[in-house]
């Protein structure tokens, strides 16, 4: 059975589609078979593998709806690597958040879809909106384990204890086997004393897992989504795509440490 991974913070602009996209691609190098799917109405990491998101008819939208099965709403993404898949979003997805609210189990409704395609895959990524609403609480509740990406800045842990907190709600009542992955730093810059207090901080203030992989600031991983294309595709040189292919080794490990 596939493992499945929500990257969540309620935070915008931390990295999280960034860190989807890329730690999807680079699992999916490592040989490991990937299905990433798409859970922000932006679409973000739908246009960042370079598929048109407003001209898709087949989304996880329509799969949440029960109009169409998971199965028509899996796109290869072969122009990247032949084992990642994606399962797309839209504008579509925002209305989901108010109907998910009137429909029988609610919370289940990911969960119930997902589960005839689990053992398809070895990784199941599940990029949240930023956003603690019912598309993340669907993420959460069928998902074995959270990823968290923060970005070095001054504000880093505002916010993350109500995602913990949501987290333990969650393991509470929905999902007792859902664990906090880990903390990715992201947007890392060296040359500041910021991004340096920020990583202690952090450290001195979090019980949780904290990754050895710290996310670098990087022009060629901002530019790689306008190319529709993984950082290990677009720049495989570059620091963002060493760091991502460290943080996937790093994913692994841990896979096969709690085996």
């Amino acid at each position: 059975m596939s493992r499945m991974i929500a990257i969540a913070n309620q935070k915008g602009g931390v990295g999280k589609t960034t860190t989807s996209i890329n730690l999807s691609a680079c699992l999916a190098e490592q040989g490991k078979k990937v299905l990433l799917v798409d859970m922000d109405s932006q679409g973000n990491t739908t246009s960042g593998l370079g598929l048109e998101k407003n001209d898709l008819d087949n989304t996880i939208y329509e799969v949440l709806r029960d109009e169409i099965s998971i199965n028509d709403a899996i796109i290869e993404i072969k122009d990247c690597f032949e084992n990642l898949s994606l399962i797309p979003a839209n504008r579509n997805l925002a209305g989901a958040e108010i109907e998910l609210i009137t429909a029988e189990n609610m919370q289940f409704i990911l969960k119930e879809k997902l589960a005839p395609i689990r053992d398809q895959y070895d990784y199941i990524i599940l990029d949240c909106p930023p956003a603690l609403g019912m598309l993340t609480v669907n993420a959460m509740t069928a998902s074995d384990s959270v990823l968290v990406p923060i970005q070095c800045e001054f504000y880093a842990l505002d916010g993350l204890s109500q995602l913990i907190y949501t987290i333990e709600l969650i393991q509470k009542n929905l999902n007792p086997d859902l664990y906090i992955e880990g903390v990715v730093f992201t947007m890392f810059d060296a040359r500041t004393n910021l991004s340096l207090q920020v990583v202690e901080n952090v450290k001195d203030n979090l019980s949780q897992n904290i990754y050895k992989t710290i996310i670098p600031r990087n022009v060629r991983l901002a530019e790689a989504p306008s190319h529709g294309l993984p950082i290990n595709l677009y720049d495989k040189k570059s620091s963002g795509a060493e760091a991502y292919k460290l943080l996937a080794e790093e994913v692994i490990n841990n896979e096969e440490n709690e085996r």
